[in-house]
């Protein structure tokens, strides 16, 4: 009895111990948006194809889970069969997706690092062979609980972002075999628990980091198959922690610091296929612990060190290629090395006899100098003279025109032209959208009764709006917009045809345009009318203020709005930003669809958000704007919880009303009631806690539309999944 008393304890505490220890739901959602952003890998199908709930029961030689109190600590996935090595598929990329060997032009590495973050205790992350490619986002520094990160055999490029060294707890980082380029990062040195660091097969130039730039507790240095140049830092000598250091196949010159080779924990030392030149110390001393040495494919002369000598030390040296007195056979002769040391600063103790051989070398150089000269003057002549012709047979203002050209929001004209759709904007169903075309000025004056008052609808900062009807009966509404002539007609054109490009389910649709008064003396300013689509069902503040939207309706319609908006920012090159994103601006059809007004309007009007593009160059202005774009629409989504009272008292409701929403019998004091009725207090949940993380101080803390679309999405999920009947109830698959 008393057996069987102590087994029924035992499988009671152990299925409670199975039970408690499951993955959270909300962590295995996150997973499954991550298979679905990596283009669901075969990999991982068995997530799937399993009748287990709980992913960090599953495993498998490409994929590894681990859990710690329900939550995911350790993610792995590998690209490659665990028997193979993984290799560089290719030796070059130029920022564009490649078939069969990267992830398509859908994804994106920001949303990405946006999924990850919401596996907020992960301390362990490996996505190795996969296809990722893009740059890191500045928002990786979110990723802030991780020790390990490997990321190799992938396809980014570009310079590491600044705040990945806000990764603190970092311990080790493996970026082997991308695209990266640019000189060292820096302020590496405030990753202070940096113990590895991995770099090799990228395309890094300049000098290697100083000591100051680096992590006193590094253990491993990996900076192999790289471009950089210079000579190794003296200071290398002090890493008194350094045990393995590759410096292999890069353009490295001089003599490696003595101190290098006698660190107190030194075992692998590689500096092979370089151009380090001079003679090695006779006297130099190795540590206790060196074991493999790689010197081969250099240029040093003179002897080699006896700690170097294989034959009276139990380590392994490698020495061939060189110069050297020894092992001739496997050595160049020492004019070889004189000859390749040219323009590299060599210890003049180093070579022989080095006087006899610079005389040619300064002849030539002064020949060549003297040459070099005389062909600067005659292409300076010639230059001079074609402006002066120039000058003689033009008109200054056609000088002038091509100066303003360039914008002050910083597009130039070519940038505009080789514009080009990025992420989903391939693929998205326009079907039945008209044809962007010219209207005559005649034609908008024939549909709006010459624009008499009665056909006016609307007036604000970017102009009046006109309601107008065509000749075929289409409702249409026309905006009039004046544009500072600063934009040449050429210039203005490939503006309004960028704009013309934003095709999107959700975004009221730009039928087209005229330009009116094209005249080049006529005025100050052009005319500009642009004629939509008209949308005739109202627009959501009203339906807000009436209270007839219920929760699910709004998630619908915030849903359609996020999506427009992070097409906006990442379906075209260059992003549209600042869309002036207000409830006032998202209209609804007949169908109950929203659409998104006023977007866009920024490149061609001058008057949106002008100051933020004087004196700033592009990418500072677009990322201001972008913040601008997620905090208005912390506005909107504030509107949808507790309704139109939000919008006029702003940040007064941020300061002492946000903390109201923490606790349930607080919500009901701001709450929109029919919020409160209509909706699940876990959907509500998710919304709240997206909508206080748009209004964060720091603008790199909060999210991107990506991750508002993805909250919103998942809240609508929730919702429907608790209007279900219990015993139907499952989670959605992302």
């Amino acid at each position: 009895m008393a057996v069987s008393s102590f087994y029924l304890l035992f499988l009671t505490l152990s299925w409670g111990l199975f039970f408690t220890n499951a993955i959270q739901p909300s962590q295995k959602q996150v997973l499954l948006q991550l298979r679905k952003q990596l283009e669901y890998p075969k990999q991982l199908d068995f997530w799937v194809n399993n009748t287990s709930d709980d992913l960090c029961y599953l495993s498998s030689p490409q994929v590894n889970i681990t859990c710690e109190n329900n939550y995911v600590t350790e993610l792995k996935i590998f690209g490659f069969v665990a028997d193979q090595q993984p290799k560089k598929m290719s030796s070059s990329f130029n920022g564009f997706p490649i078939p069969s060997q990267t992830l398509s032009q859908n994804f994106s590495m920001d949303s990405l690092i946006a999924t990850l973050s919401r596996l907020t205790s992960l301390k362990a992350l490996t996505l190795v062979s996969l296809g990722i490619w893009g740059q890191i986002p500045d928002k990786v520094q979110r990723l802030y609980t991780l020790k390990h990160i490997d990321l190799s055999y992938n396809y980014l490029y570009g310079s590491f972002p600044p705040t990945f060294t806000r990764l603190a707890s970092l311990e080790s980082v493996n970026l082997d075999a991308n695209f990266f380029n640019g000189t060292f990062p820096n302020d590496v040195n405030l990753l202070s628990n940096l113990t590895t660091l991995s770099l090799k097969e990228n395309g890094f130039t300049g000098q290697l980091p100083d000591l100051p730039n680096l992590p006193n507790t590094l253990m491993f240095l990996y900076l192999s198959k790289n471009l950089f140049s210079g000579q190794i830092p003296v200071k290398y000598g002090q890493l008194n922690h350094l045990q393995e250091l590759d410096l292999s196949f890069n353009s490295l010159s001089g003599v490696p610091p003595p101190s290098l080779f006698s660190l107190p924990y030194i075992t692998y030392l590689n500096l092979t296929s370089n151009k380090m030149t001079g003679q090695l110390p006779s006297h130099l001393q190795c540590g206790n612990k060196l074991a493999v040495v790689d010197i081969s494919l250099n240029r040093f002369m003179g002897g080699l060190p006896s700690c170097l000598s294989n034959e009276l030390n139990n380590r392994n040296v490698k020495f061939d290629g060189n110069c050297l007195m020894v092992d001739v056979k496997h050595q160049n002769p020492s004019s070889h090395c004189v000859e390749e040391a040219r323009g590299v600063e060599v210890d003049p103790k180093s070579v022989k006899d080095p006087g006899k051989r610079n005389n040619p070398v300064i002849l030539v150089g002064v020949i060549l100098g003297g040459v070099l000269c005389l062909v600067v003057l005659v292409l300076g002549s010639v230059v001079i003279c074609r402006r002066i012709s120039v000058r003689g047979l033009s008109e200054p203002k056609l000088l002038q025109k091509q100066v303003q050209d360039y914008s002050v929001t910083g597009y130039p004209s070519e940038l505009l032209t080789s514009a080009r759709l990025v992420s989903e904007a391939a693929k998205l169903d326009t079907g039945g959208i008209p044809v962007h075309r010219l209207f005559s000025f005649e034609e908008l004056r024939e549909a709006t009764r010459n624009f008499h008052r009665s056909t006016l609808i609307g007036e604000g900062s970017t102009g009046k709006i006109y309601k107008g009807k065509l000749e075929n009966g289409t409702d249409i509404a026309i905006r009039h917009l004046t544009v500072s002539k600063k934009y040449t007609i050429r210039n203005l054109k490939l503006r309004l045809d960028l704009l013309a490009r934003l095709r999107h389910p959700h975004l009221v649709c730009l039928l087209g345009h005229c330009i009116s008064n094209e005249a080049p003396n006529d005025g100050d300013s052009n005319k500009v009318y642009l004629v939509y689509e008209y949308v005739n069902n109202g627009n959501y503040h009203s339906l807000l203020a009436g209270n007839v939207l219920k929760w699910e309706d709004r998630l619908r319609i915030l849903s359609g709005v996020a999506k427009a908006v992070h097409f906006l920012h990442t379906g075209l090159i260059p992003g549209f930003f600042n869309n002036r994103l207000k409830a006032n601006n998202i209209l609804l059809n007949e169908s109950g669809m929203a659409k998104l007004s006023d977007y866009g309007l920024s490149i061609i009007a001058e008057d949106i958000k002008k100051e933020d593009a004087n004196r700033e160059g592009v990418e500072s202005w677009q990322m201001k704007n972008l913040e601008d774009d997620v905090y208005n629409f912390g506005f909107i989504l504030l509107e949808s919880l507790v309704g139109p009272s939000a919008a006029s008292r702003k940040d007064e409701f941020l300061v002492n009303e946000m903390a109201s929403f923490e606790t349930e019998d607080e919500r009901k004091k701001v709450v929109d009631p029919v919020v409160l009725a209509s909706s699940s207090p876990q959907s509500l949940s998710v919304i709240i806690s997206i909508t206080k993380k748009c209004f964060v101080g720091d603008s790199w803390a909060r999210p991107s539309f990506e991750d508002v679309l993805w909250h919103l999405q998942y809240a609508a999920q929730v919702q429907a999944n608790a209007q279900r009947p219990a015993e139907t109830v499952s989670l959605m698959k992302c």
